[in-house]
């Protein structure tokens, strides 16, 4: 018979990770390819990032410590970040937000439908953030001459009296370039809601309706958000990365540098440094500012969330 003694040694030796090592080794068997893969290609390289970033490395000579001088070069003396780092900040405020709750809002109401229909809706919804001829769509819209499309309507409205040079002004790209990017945002985020509204379970909207709940909004709140939070986080992750990580739409509609760096953002800039200039510790360094401004905002995100159906 086993005393109270042996029976706390056994439970202390079963909390050991060795243990559960050895007790689960099928499942990290299973799981190491992908924790191998993740480690080599993103864990690691956030690592090495973070160490060049205390360096001057050009790519040619070893690297050599330099210790906070690319930051203070970053906040004190280079302007173009610090117009990168605010236009950066104002796509993530106004595209963060309006693209998630757009996501969520057409994902609702398209699932209320049932079919091919609801099939042909979400790719109709989606298509634009695969679409490889975006940026040819949008550079024909916003062209600056008459025959752009925009151009075009306003002159035949008579709102505008001569064309508009849209991505050439500098208080007009960094508009443009958010209206595009809210285009562009029903992607992975759009596809998860409506997944994730697929799998709420219905006796559930039953069960609401005897405790009192009257209407959809109601519905929505305390019961459809709640079933879904897993898809909700992942949603907001992927559109906090889209929106701080705003380059390719920047780069083909406005070009990079832009004028007076109007469309500049933080990730425009790091390829500046990195693909054009070979500074790689000091695009390390705009490289780790990013990263701590994404890993800020999804902890934010997430506390938020957290309060869902509350």
């Amino acid at each position: 018979m086993a005393t109270s003694e042996n029976l706390s040694e056994i439970a202390k030796r079963q909390k050991k990770l060795g243990y559960q090592i050895k007790k689960n080794r099928s499942c990290y068997l299973m799981l190491a390819p992908y924790f191998i893969l993740f480690f080599v290609f993103t864990v690691l390289p956030v690592i090495i990032s973070v160490g060049l970033s205390f360096t001057y490395f050009n790519m040619l000579e070893m690297p050599q410590f330099t210790g906070w001088a690319n930051y203070i070069r970053l906040f004190l003396e280079d302007d173009i970040f610090l117009i990168a780092l605010k236009n950066t900040l104002l796509f993530a405020v106004i595209t963060g937000p309006v693209s998630y709750m757009l996501c969520l809002l057409f994902a609702w109401i398209i699932n209320e439908f049932s079919g091919k229909f609801r099939a042909f809706l979400t790719l109709i919804f989606y298509a634009p953030s695969i679409c490889g001829n975006a940026y040819m769509v949008w550079s024909l819209i916003l062209s600056g001459d008459r025959y752009g499309y925009l151009n075009g309507i306003l002159l035949k409205l008579g709102i505008i009296n001569e064309q508009i040079l849209w991505m050439q002004t500098e208080k007009y790209i960094l508009p443009m370039l958010i209206v595009v990017q809210l285009w562009l945002s029903l992607g992975t985020g759009f596809l998860s809601f409506i997944a994730g509204l697929q799998t709420v379970d219905k006796s559930l909207y039953e069960a609401a309706a005897l405790d009192g709940v009257k209407n959809r909004w109601q519905e929505l709140w305390y019961v459809t958000l709640p079933s879904m939070k897993p898809q909700l986080m992942f949603g907001a992750v992927m559109q906090i990365t889209q929106s701080f990580a705003v380059a390719d739409i920047s780069i083909q509609l406005a070009g990079n540098p832009s004028i007076n760096y109007a469309g500049a953002t933080v990730v425009t800039h790091l390829l500046d440094y990195g693909s054009t200039r070979f500074d790689m510790g000091y695009a390390s360094a705009i490289a780790t500012v990013l990263f701590l401004l994404m890993v800020g905002t999804n902890k934010l995100v997430q506390k938020v969330l957290r309060r869902v159906g509350e």
